[in-house]
């Protein structure tokens, strides 16, 4: 379902212009892909299929099958570019403990690579999937950007040094860069089947064939839920800012705290049924609560959430539930 962008901020602003989205055959990035298309621009998609999938990436979008750690291929991918949204990296936290060589290069050495590569092809804007996973095990709450990071794995480490390496950049070169803090991202197209799955699209995908999911704690740790509309939304605002941005860093979140508890009992209440699930130790590592302040992100960006986290569990349902229709 693509989001009714209303922005008069940004409504007109990507007409004509070229943008590039690494990891946009992902869920965030086909997303992006997609509005961006709808707002007029014309759209690069680099994207390597490692997590992604070929049919999410628009058919108006120009696709280029690789790494961002492939060098001409990111050159020509970037080519004409005003702006490029960062989205490619290995995004599991578990993948990036079992290889975190691996991680390094996509995460690390993959961005500096596309910084490099924006510089050298005069890009207004480079926009880059950072993480709260920044924040580590026990944040503060809630969590500020001048919170001191503490990286529990890898993959948050990873993040980190990329929000560092956007903000060398813009002050090195004659390029603007922000890193965008995501929060405990949903909705429709994210893929329940990974092993990785976040919380949500998991919950959707167990409850919405008549089976209970497992909680493992006692549900009521909490996370800032936020809509994918909401991070396309933040994406768009941040693009199309006027004022200088020189590598800051910014939550983007919704400000709510939502226990696992209200996150099943809303998904059951969307498919008309009821939930009853059964509960495991908790996991070694797992956050107990996390939300977002975004006293930033309203200051810099002007941003709000525009869609609310039931609305955002309806819509998801209702894609989850098309989906198995479409799949008898």
């Amino acid at each position: 379902m693509p989001y009714q962008p209303e922005s008069q901020i940004y409504r007109d602003a990507f007409r004509g212009r070229r943008a590039l989205v690494t990891g946009g055959a992902g869920f965030i990035g086909g997303h992006l892909a997609e509005n961006l298309l709808r707002l007029g621009a014309e759209v690069h998609v680099l994207d390597d299929l490692s997590s992604g999938h070929r049919h999410r990436v628009p058919d108006a979008a120009r696709f280029f099958h690789g790494s961002v750690t492939d060098r001409p291929l990111v050159r020509s991918a970037i080519e004409g570019c005003d702006l490029v949204f960062h989205e490619a990296a290995m995004v599991s936290v578990p993948q990036s403990v079992e290889q975190p060589e691996r991680c390094a290069q996509v995460n690390i050495l993959g961005t500096e690579i596309v910084l490099e590569e924006a510089v050298a092809a005069k890009v207004r804007r480079v926009l880059f999937a950072a993480s709260a996973a920044a924040y580590g095990g026990e944040p503060q709450l809630p969590s500020r950007e001048e919170h001191a990071t503490d990286c529990r794995s890898p993959y948050a480490a990873s993040k980190v040094a990329g929000e560092v390496l956007l903000s060398a950049f813009a002050h090195c070169f004659p390029i603007s860069t922000v890193s965008l803090r995501y929060f405990n991202v949903f909705g429709p197209a994210q893929d329940p089947k990974s092993p990785y799955a976040a919380a949500i699209s998991a919950f959707t995908d167990i409850l919405a064939a008549g089976r209970q999911p497992t909680i493992f704690g006692d549900g009521l740790q909490t996370r800032d839920f936020v809509y994918i509309h909401n991070i396309v939304h933040a994406n768009l605002l941040a693009a199309a800012c006027e004022r200088p941005l020189k590598g800051e860093v910014i939550n983007i979140g919704t400000g709510a705290r939502i226990s696992l508890l209200e996150t099943i009992d809303g998904i059951a209440k969307a498919l008309g049924s009821t939930a009853s699930p059964s509960f495991g130790p908790p996991r070694a590592g797992d956050v107990r609560h996390s939300s977002a302040d975004i006293a930033k992100a309203k200051a810099l960006l002007g941003y709000a959430p525009v869609t609310a986290f039931a609305e955002g569990i309806d819509a998801t349902v209702r894609w989850a539930t098309s989906q198995t229709v479409g799949a008898r």
